[in-house]
């Protein structure tokens, strides 16, 4: 018996992942994938991006024993011998040849430091992820954890899940796969937490939309403005004031003029504590809402954020700040904007961009990490409709591979008692 490791290289990863199927078959688990240069062209001179692909293939017992994972989804792979040596892939020929001629061209001793430094790198990278001996377990394990990969969850997420499932599943209901199944999903929407602050319970409220450049913050600040301020027949439910404090940006300020305009609600362009607190003050009376856009900044420039969070003081105590994050933004880099943000002590993230992704474990492990809630999503650049109150069902329903019973999860996690907004496109 033996578990195999392989490598593979493609332009990208959809290709890398096909590549590596249909060479190992579908049962493999691909760890982690990377960007690297990969040779190309006449005698491979033209170097250009592409990905590299690690993973396992499961063990395979001998033809007289049951393989794991037998039956309708058992991986096709033939019988293999007890002592039998594995074949090597072809790409692992290759690496082997790279080797044996740095180590005939160069000064050997350095040469086998630098092959010991990768290898070891390789087998950290490996435990790092907590996945080496996961291929040894249930199948229905495996193929839970072959899901949350697909979709991007963290290595954290992903092993809570699993000792999660190893201690409140019993080896007799992991038989049972569509069940566990339904179970992981249940646990996946109770990780979802929803910020359920909607009302207007104080006039005007005042909301603030932050976070990093080019994630739709002004687009945003738009379909809210329509949902909370206009009608289904197009006229006035609430009085409304816009205002951005991007006040050097003059795209973003004519943008919202734009947008102001076409809904009638006045707008205004602040650049300093002073006159942000009097437009304010001077519009308060009869003003139901005022929606604040705020510079996109780099998340690392503290120094710039530290200034917008002193002129957004003069928006006052009772301001709710709310961060935009695009869902295609990967994990590691949201929860290093939510701490980054922490300051303007945010009360609920907006999820943007859901139309240019596939994949949204990313969003919900950095979210579930942060216990962060989510109030609103967006799916496309349309005024007014693309945008919704945030609901878990949404999320569990754009997950790659799971079988959603949307009834059932519905009952589960009711999504009533919210201001009904356009009807998404």
């Amino acid at each position: 018996m033996y578990q195999q490791y392989f490598v593979e290289e493609a332009p990208t990863l959809y290709e890398a992942e096909k590549k590596a199927r249909e060479k190992y078959g579908e049962r493999l688990t691909i760890l982690q994938h990377e960007t690297v240069r990969i040779r190309s062209g006449f005698l491979n001179l033209v170097s250009r991006d592409g990905i590299k692909i690690t993973g396992i293939i499961p063990r395979v017992r001998n033809s007289g024993q049951i393989r794991e994972g037998q039956g309708e989804f058992a991986p096709q792979i033939a019988p293999v011998k007890e002592n039998a040596a594995p074949k090597a892939p072809q790409n692992w020929i290759e690496e082997k040849e790279k080797i044996l001629a740095a180590l005939a061209g160069a000064n050997k001793d350095s040469a086998l430091k630098e092959v010991l430094a990768e290898v070891k790198t390789i087998k950290e990278k490996i435990e790092s992820s907590g996945l080496a001996v996961s291929r040894e377990e249930h199948p229905t394990l495996n193929r839970i954890d072959d899901l949350l990969i697909l979709n991007d969850f963290p290595v954290s997420y992903r092993k809570a899940m699993l000792e999660r499932m190893r201690k409140e599943i019993s080896l007799d209901a992991l038989n049972n796969y569509d069940a566990v199944q339904d179970k992981v999903l249940e646990w996946i929407g109770e990780s979802i937490k929803i910020h359920d602050n909607d009302k207007f319970k104080i006039r005007p409220r005042i909301m603030i939309l932050a976070g990093p450049t080019g994630v739709g913050k002004t687009t945003t600040i738009a379909k809210l403005a329509a949902n909370f301020g206009i009608n289904e027949k197009g006229y006035h439910k609430r009085s409304l004031v816009l205002v951005t404090i991007d006040a050097f940006k003059i795209g973003a300020r004519q943008q919202l003029e734009v947008y102001s305009s076409v809904m009638e609600f006045p707008s205004f362009s602040a650049g300093e504590y002073d006159e942000l607190k009097k437009i304010i003050a001077v519009n308060a009376e009869g003003t139901d809402l005022f929606l604040i856009d705020t510079i996109g900044k780099n998340p690392r420039d503290m120094e710039q954020l530290g200034k917008m969070k002193q002129l957004l003081d003069a928006c006052g105590s009772m301001a709710e700040v709310h961060l935009a994050v695009a869902a295609t933004t990967k994990s590691s880099d949201l929860i290093e904007i939510f701490r980054h943000f922490e300051p303007f002590n945010y009360k609920s993230v907006i999820v943007t961009k859901l139309d240019e992704t596939i994949r949204l474990g990313n969003v919900i492990g950095a979210l579930a990490e942060n216990g962060r809630s989510v109030s609103y999503i967006t799916n496309g650049q349309k005024v007014p409709t693309d945008i919704q109150k945030a609901s878990v069902i949404q999320f569990l329903i754009n997950l790659e591979g799971f079988r959603v019973n949307r009834i059932k999860m519905e009952q589960k996690f009711p999504n009533s008692g919210h201001e009904q907004m356009q009807q998404w496109s």
